[in-house]
């Protein structure tokens, strides 16, 4: 009877997840060969018009060109730089490595939409405080740097994420490196460089791939900075194309479609040809023989120092820094306006009633991820971890693919579903919609951490409570979710951060009434409105209220869990090293 239930409650988990994560995709594939003149409205016409139609498009192909173009021109710069300062920071005796990396932390999760905002106001070609300040040089007629260009995408986009995702994703990896092998490599004659080259480089392929192909699919997640930049003068990636095909006065649900299908066909072929390489030879450097070490650069140190500072200042202090000062001044980049300063732009914004509703929403959707977001995983993984119920691996598998669809892929089936599928209408436009949408956001990560924490725990605490007369959901909120309360916090954070800045994975899903803040600063920001002084005063609320609400959160949330200090305090343990070292 127990097998039978648990393979009952399996098969239910599976069904849900799967028609949220794997169905609107599954059915976007299928309606890309609904050929009729009403896409939403049946009868269903089969054909392949779509996808002859979409080759003859020279804006699709074009698209997808430019999304790869985008992620080449990011990897050749980002890659090198990135292994390098992970290199520096991991195995050399650099001073305050591990500040420098918390740091990129930052610098990582310092909002991309803010990011763009900053850049603007410094290279707007009219009026970017860098082109200005050059205009006044005697041999300068003209700003020379267009944020709004394929090349000003590029060096936003390596400033927000590109370099911060390879130092953050590749630094520990490197320190996992056994120093042995790079002194075998030097007693064979190899120098300090070439042992580097040679092998540590080589055995390290394996993380370096994986991040490598993790970063291919951010770039096809990206849609706030190509967007801003790039949609003015005709300049779409796959993400963006997608999104003004839907939102044109008359959808072209077919060519989007087709559009998201080819992607994803990209996307599958790119994922095994990285396992391919990751698990074709060994990459074992960390044994029971393990040797850490650092190798010593001298005088060199203190250039690297600087040089990382420099670009830690210019990926996330300027752009800050930036947004504070434009955000008072009358019009950025006009520095004869009078007045010059003026709080107006504050006073504008949160007299807006749309910031009002945004805030709501945005505060909505922070919540409800933060909360509910932890607690959907951790069940998830306790399943996946502590049972032996059948379909373990299928759930698994539907949680590992669900990472391979980029936001805006998932976003637009589930669009589809919500207005093709009778009774599910109402909920296009809803809040409820995008709670669906942030609730379930990164549960391959969030799976996984709380899968590696579950591990860690013995069944014996479980089998107690059990013993003792507790019943399954009793245990497991009482004596589970204590004891995985720091990654519950963790998880939590990361959730409530991502779903306040989140925009690609629910632009397509809100109306005028559900709007967040991160989608109304993208619209304040782009160069038909021209309202870039309120779009960064709504980037610098983001920061600030997801950062504050954040730690509150930690803070009450950590009371919750496991208090040693308590713990010790009751039983007199507080003073024992004392009384151990006046004994001694």
């Amino acid at each position: 009877m127990r097998a039978e239930t648990g393979t009952f409650i399996m098969a239910a988990v599976i069904l849900v997840l799967g028609l949220y994560l794997m169905f609107p995709v599954l059915l976007m594939l299928v309606l890309s060969f609904n050929v009729a003149d009403d896409f939403l409205v049946p009868p269903i016409v089969w054909g392949l018009e779509n996808w002859t139609h979409s080759f003859r498009d020279p804006r699709i192909l074009e698209a997808l060109y430019n999304t790869f173009a985008l992620w080449f021109m990011n990897f050749i710069v980002s890659f090198p730089l990135g292994v390098a300062i992970a290199l520096i920071l991991a195995r050399t005796r650099i001073p305050f490595t591990h500040g420098l990396e918390y740091l990129f932390w930052i610098s990582f999760v310092f909002p991309g939409l803010a990011n763009t905002v900053g850049w603007i106001m410094l290279l707007d070609p009219d009026v970017g405080w860098i082109n200005k300040a050059l205009e006044t040089l005697p041999f300068v007629e003209d700003g020379p740097f267009n944020i709004f260009s394929f090349w000003g995408i590029v060096w936003t986009k390596l400033q927000s994420d590109s370099v911060s995702y390879f130092v953050i994703l590749l630094t520990p990896a490197f320190r996992n490196m056994d120093q042995a092998l790079e002194e075998a490599a030097r007693v064979s004659g190899a120098s300090k460089m070439g042992a580097i080259f040679r092998v540590t480089l080589p055995v390290m392929i394996g993380p370096v791939v994986l991040v490598l192909a993790l970063q291919l699919l951010r770039i096809f997640s990206g849609f706030e900075t190509e967007w801003i930049l790039g949609a003015s003068w005709g300049f779409f990636v796959y993400s963006t194309l997608i999104f003004s095909q839907t939102s044109q006065f008359i959808p072209q649900y077919g060519a989007a479609i087709v559009l998201a299908s080819m992607t994803m066909v990209i996307i599958a072929v790119i994922f095994p040809i990285q396992r391919w390489i990751t698990h074709r030879r060994q990459y074992t450097t960390l044994t029971g023989t393990f040797k850490p070490g650092l190798i010593d650069i001298g005088k060199w140190r203190w250039v690297f120092l600087g040089f990382i500072l420099f670009l830690l200042a210019m990926f996330t202090l300027l752009p800050f820094v930036v947004i504070v000062v434009g955000s008072f001044m009358s019009r950025v980049g006009f520095f004869n306006a009078v007045p010059l300063w003026t709080t107006s732009h504050w006073v504008e914004v949160f007299g807006d009633p749309m910031f009002l509703r945004g805030l709501r929403t945005t505060t909505v959707l922070a919540v409800s991820a933060g909360i509910g977001s932890p607690l959907v995983f951790s069940l998830i993984a306790y399943l996946l971890v502590r049972t032996r119920w059948r379909g373990r691996r299928i759930l698994d598998g539907t949680i590992w693919v669900s990472a391979v669809f980029p936001g805006i892929i998932s976003g637009l089936g589930l669009l589809l579903m919500f207005l093709t599928i009778p009774g599910l209408r109402w909920l296009y436009g809803s809040i409820w919609a995008l709670i669906l949408v942030v609730l379930i956001a990164g549960n391959t990560t969030g799976t996984n951490i709380f899968k590696g924490v579950m591990i860690q725990l013995g069944g014996d605490v479980e089998e107690a409570a059990r013993v003792s007369g507790a019943g399954w959901l009793r245990t497991y909120f009482t004596i589970v979710l204590p004891l995985l309360m720091p990654t519950m916090v963790l998880i939590g954070m990361l959730n409530f951060i991502s779903a306040a800045s989140t925009t690609s994975s629910i632009i397509l899903l809100a109306s005028r009434q559900t709007l967040t803040l991160s989608i109304i600063a993208l619209e304040w920001a782009s160069p038909q409105l021209g309202r870039t002084e309120n779009a960064g005063i709504i980037s610098l609320v983001i920061m600030v209220y997801t950062l504050v609400l954040a730690l509150i959160g930690r803070y009450y949330a950590l009371k919750m869990g496991i208090r040693h200090d308590r713990v010790a305090k009751r039983f007199g343990i507080r003073n024992e090293p004392a009384k151990a070292a006046s004994a001694k």
